[in-house]
């Protein structure tokens, strides 16, 4: 079996003309940036948002390290979420992604084909919290994201990554708690929160724009 390059040999080799490696740089990552956008924007942005992150991305290209290319990435898409509803506000006041949500922004329903019930209110209740924790969340929950990492991703102290993992959490379960049709549901959806999370991780892309 022949081993694959890594991020660091396919960017270097990108960066030295290879188009080839930037290709199969970015069909690597390209996953991870369609269960990004998959939850947070309607189908018909998705393309455009996707579009642009990795337009962000070649602009970019000297200034990132090989080992740390997915993180960057997903910085770039989250300014991209930032700059799309942004437009959509038009000349309104400035975007808070602490207090504003997915739902909020673009009431239209989940893209995500969910198999559960648990899981149809998990997608429910991350889209009503704060697009700032349904990011770390999202991207702890589908992506393994450490606190370390996520404070790359959202250039923050890892305090700050800490503290809207723990309050995401919490704003998580009121809204489970607002949103569950029944006292079993609610519970079932609970007592394995992380598995139906992680569950979601192949649906998250298969539901995206492709």
């Amino acid at each position: 079996m022949i081993d694959q390059p890594d991020d660091q040999a396919l960017l270097e080799a990108w960066r030295g003309g290879d188009r080839k490696a930037g290709a199969d740089l970015f069909a690597r990552h390209y996953d991870v940036v369609v269960r990004f956008f998959v939850n947070k924007v309607a189908l018909e942005d998705q393309p455009d948002l996707i579009q642009r992150t990795f337009l962000a991305c070649v602009e970019g290209r000297e200034r990132v390290q090989g080992d740390r290319f997915r993180n960057y990435l997903l910085g770039i898409a989250f300014r991209q979420l930032y700059k799309h509803y942004e437009r959509r506000r038009g000349e309104r006041k400035r975007l808070d992604f602490g207090t504003v949500s997915a739902e909020d922004l673009d009431p239209s329903p989940s893209q995500i084909a969910a198999q559960h019930d648990e899981q149809r209110l998990l997608l429910a209740a991350l889209r009503k919290i704060p697009l700032e924790y349904q990011v770390v969340l999202e991207l702890a929950y589908w992506e393994g994201y450490t606190a370390a990492r996520l404070a790359e991703v959202l250039e923050v102290p890892v305090g700050t990554a800490k503290t809207r993992i723990r309050r995401g959490r919490q704003l998580v379960e009121q809204q489970l708690e607002a949103l569950a049709s029944s006292p079993a549901l609610l519970e079932s959806t609970r007592m394995d929160l992380e598995q139906w999370a992680k569950g979601l991780r192949g649906l998250a892309t298969g539901s995206g724009a492709g």
